[in-house]
């Protein structure tokens, strides 16, 4: 390389992934039951029963996929994109304000506000963290006196942190890397997912005709 040309970034590697597993199991579960009450229906009802099961199916399926299988986040080195129910958004580094977990996760960016339904926030599981904390501190033990000092050395390294908490911190240390980067800079796009949408919708006013046919 000669000694006038610009040194590029870092390539960017696979995006992580996060998303909910027990979404994705109750969507995987939800979706089965769908499938065999309308497919049942479809196949003994008479009349309009079966027109009726599958206009549920048509607006169920998508709205089941869009809220348990659907959400998630994926992010590398130079952005991060959401994927919501029924909409993609896309951050560059550059173009994000802050990353938070309060009651829900979110990230702020060009004055907007978009949440991340595949990062939810378990007041419960903050609270177990928070208690584990007090543990490791010898503040809090099952025999109510401070822990032994074998006990705290074997306690793990890190706190205890909630698994949103946990995300929250691995996003922004990604958004303060990479805001810098070249491949970072931009403004936030937001897509609408019309292969959710269109169906569901479809599916609805097909029940509505349907049934104020009756």
């Amino acid at each position: 390389m000669s000694s006038n040309q610009q040194p590029t970034d870092e390539p960017v590697y696979d995006d992580r992934v996060y998303r909910s597993s027990m979404a994705v199991a109750g969507g995987v579960a939800l979706l089965a039951l769908i499938v065999w009450l309308c497919g049942d229906a479809a196949v003994r009802g008479s009349g309009n029963t079966p027109w009726i099961a599958l206009a549920v199916a048509l607006c169920a399926v998508p709205l089941t996929v869009a809220f348990t299988l659907r959400p998630a986040v994926f992010a590398n080195d130079d952005r991060m994109r959401v994927r919501n129910p029924f909409r993609v958004i896309e951050l560059p580094w550059a173009a994000v304000d802050a990353v938070r977990a309060g009651y829900s996760a979110e990230v702020l960016a060009e004055g907007a506000k978009y949440q991340l339904w595949s990062v939810p926030v378990s007041l419960r599981e903050r609270k177990k963290a928070s208690r584990g904390q007090l543990t490791r501190r010898g503040g809090l033990t099952g025999r109510g006196v401070s822990a032994p000092e074998a006990d705290k050395a074997a306690a793990p390294a890190g706190p205890p942190r909630a698994h949103a908490d946990k995300v929250i911190d691995e996003l922004r240390e990604l958004a303060e890397r990479g805001a810098s980067r070249a491949g970072a800079q931009g403004s936030v796009h937001v897509h609408w997912s019309y292969e959710i949408i269109v169906p569901a919708v479809a599916g609805a006013l097909l029940l509505i005709v349907l049934l104020a046919t009756r």
